[in-house]
């Protein structure tokens, strides 16, 4: 089925939609797409020549020289020249060790004299002593470490940026993480974990936006051995490991990065305004350029067969696909998504690049971070579509956020509420989340900072009793139960947020003394037995093993005097009163099998800081009472700011808390 098929409002844009797949289609014949095309990283750089030598080749076509230097030659500028071919690819074959530390000294088109780093070195290392960043040859395993299989049902995402997950006020490493972090995760019931920051990138506190080695494991966490063991662990506990993959842009540094590699502006990116990105402060790549694309492309298929990654984030893909970004856009109407701000070259990139991944490693699962809505973007190629698996539903934790800060919830609109968690394109996977990372990043706050505030310091203790932290929980977990079960078919929370963590994120910088107090993880916390937040982590275990599908939300009941949500999701039904004081005795409610109903889960439990005023594994009994447009309906007790969900009786064990 086409997507003018499953979209009748695109037949305006049909020839668009006709031209866009004409062009992926002649792109796959042309560039043959699993050969050359995507085996750049086995030709450029650094590769093995036997007998002890290494062959580094390099694309600069309007460089005028290319000499290697590092300590096998004393950083001799002129000792080890390298030969141009007609492509403009330079190469040299030497004997030089592994391990040993390079650069290129490049002579541009310019005129420049610089010493940089290879562009498609797969180890980056700061000096200890310059602080500058260096190459150092590594050459990775030939064999494929393969991947951790299908997903056992809903995708459900724990993002994490490992350098920020110990409690120790440091950069935390790849070891630690697979040693303490892991087990945390796949003990939650997540079954794909997302890793940030990955790519090589100068400075710390870009969270890992402003690459600058595309092929290097950023050597602040450790080596890419190490990276290969967590992704190992990860697979046995049974989580596939997703990265997150910024191709939307470069960091603009030219000692570190791609910027001016041979002298120009414009042999990895655009050159002018275009090839600037104004909001982020750095480069644009030129996705027109086949050169370009064997870059990028093979960067895909590197982290894939090199190291096992069960799949990507796009980072930007909004960015992207438009000329002006997203930036200031409301993107209001299907013109946005067909007109000449619509970056074509991108949008080609993103189909090849997905359908890549899918051919390398079949089952692999791509997610695109799109706030623009364009039709398709999670549809396959062969429809038209851009081939993500799964698109981020990015309005829900903006929405979340603003509704905190603006309105109390005791105004909370049950139409507003059911309308934003469940708008998107139906046809389309969505991962809903309920807090972004971004909104947590310097000046703003995560959701348990919105609804405790101060008390999250001082009255989360077991034996202390405040009503602002009793409100504040109950709103935290039904936040996290409507996003669950309306918002999208995965789920995805950032590291620490299942527990409520105190504290914003701010990496070291000028502005803070360098300070790590709000770069990492006070895992100690939650593990407390005094604290509540052990509590809030029950809950979330509680809420991944629900026994989810990717059935659609229907809506049973939406009643707002009474502040009250009812809808289905396959067999589950959810019900939930967000009255802060009305609590519902014999309510009656809408279900859509005859069957008796075994209560899964309630927020109101003690072993979630509930007062514990539901019956822990009750029955709901059916009736042939038609309610609310169904022949059949049941009698629940629900308590104020309280939800629950209900599956037919005996289907499922009880979750972790019961």
């Amino acid at each position: 089925m086409s997507l003018l098929e499953r979209d009748p409002l695109l037949a305006p844009y049909a020839p668009v939609l006709a031209r866009r797949l004409s062009r992926y289609q002649a792109a796959r014949e042309r560039l043959n797409l699993l050969g050359p095309l995507s085996y750049g990283h086995h030709y450029f750089g650094f590769t093995d020549a036997g007998a002890g030598q290494v062959t580094y080749r390099e694309w600069a076509p309007a460089a005028q020289s290319l000499h290697l230097i590092g300590d096998f030659n004393g950083w001799d500028r002129t000792a080890t020249p390298l030969e141009r071919d007609a492509s403009g690819t330079w190469e040299v074959t030497v004997p030089l060790p592994l391990g040993s530390r390079v650069k290129v000294h490049v002579v541009g088109a310019d005129g420049s004299r610089l010493d940089r780093i290879p562009a498609y070195i797969r180890r980056a290392v700061q000096d200890e002593h310059t602080k500058d960043f260096v190459g150092e040859v590594w050459l990775g395993p030939p064999t494929n470490p393969g991947s951790a299989g299908g997903q056992i049902g809903p995708l459900r995402i724990y993002e994490a940026h490992v350098g920020m997950a110990q409690e120790e006020p440091k950069v935390g490493s790849f070891a630690e993480f697979t040693a303490t972090v892991l087990p945390r995760i796949a003990a939650l019931g997540y079954n794909a974990v997302q890793l940030m920051a990955v790519q090589e990138h100068p400075y710390y506190g870009s969270f890992g936006y402003h690459v600058s080695s595309f092929f290097a494991v950023s050597s602040r966490f450790g080596t890419p051995d190490d990276l290969r063991a967590l992704i190992a662990e990860a697979h046995r506990l049974g989580l596939s490991v997703l990265m997150d993959l910024v191709h939307s842009h470069a960091v603009k540094n030219t000692l570190e990065g791609l910027s001016r590699f041979d002298g120009t502006p414009y042999q990895y990116f655009h050159d002018g305004p275009r090839g600037y990105h104004t909001a982020w402060d750095s480069l644009c790549f030129d996705y027109a350029k086949d050169d370009v694309l064997t870059f990028l492309l093979s960067n895909v298929r590197y982290w894939l067969e090199e190291y096992g990654f069960d799949g990507f984030r796009f980072d930007g893909v909004t960015s992207m696909l438009y000329l002006d970004h997203g930036l200031g856009r409301a993107f209001t109407g299907y013109d946005d998504y067909f007109g000449e701000n619509v970056d074509e070259d991108a949008l080609l990139y993103l189909q090849l690049a997905n359908e890549l991944v899918h051919a390398v490693r079949p089952g692999a699962i791509t997610i695109a971070e799109d706030m623009s809505g364009l039709p398709g973007t999670a549809r396959p190629t062969a429809e038209g579509g851009l081939g993500f698996d799964y698109r981020l539903a990015m309005g829900v934790p903006d929405f979340w956020i603003r509704t905190l800060k603006h309105v109390p919830d005791e105004a909370w609109s049950m139409g507003e509420l059911w309308g934003t968690l469940t708008n998107r394109r139906h046809d389309e996977k969505h991962v809903g989340y309920a807090e972004s990372h971004d909104q947590s990043i310097v000046g703003d706050k995560t959701l348990a900072m919105w609804l405790l505030d101060a008390a999250i310091y001082t009255e989360m203790a077991l034996d202390r009793q405040s009503i602002v932290v009793d409100r504040g929980i109950a709103l935290h977990k039904l936040l996290r139960l409507l996003t669950r079960g309306l918002a999208g078919e995965g789920w995805l929370s950032f590291i620490g947020n299942e527990f409520g963590h105190p504290e914003w994120v701010d990496f070291p910088r000028e502005g803070n003394g360098w300070s790590f107090e709000h770069a990492r993880r006070q895992w100690s916390l939650v593990d407390s037995p005094f604290l509540r937040y052990q509590h809030l982590n029950a809950f979330d275990a509680a809420l991944m093993h629900l026994p989810l599908t990717d059935d659609l939300p229907a809506l049973l009941l939406l009643d707002e005097e009474k502040k009250l949500l009812v809808w289905s999701r396959g067999e589950l039904v959810f019900a939930v009163n967000l009255h802060p004081t009305q609590s519902l005795t014999d309510l009656r409610i809408p279900v859509p099998t005859p069957t008796d109903y075994r209560l899964v889960l309630d927020t109101d439990r003690p072993s979630f800081s509930g007062p514990g005023r539901v019956a822990e594994n009750g029955r709901s009994i059916w009736e042939p009472v038609a309610w609310e447009g169904q022949p059949q309906s049941t009698q629940v007790y629900l308590p104020s700011r309280c939800g629950i969900v209900l599956s037919a009786a005996g289907a499922h064990s009880a979750p972790p808390g019961a």
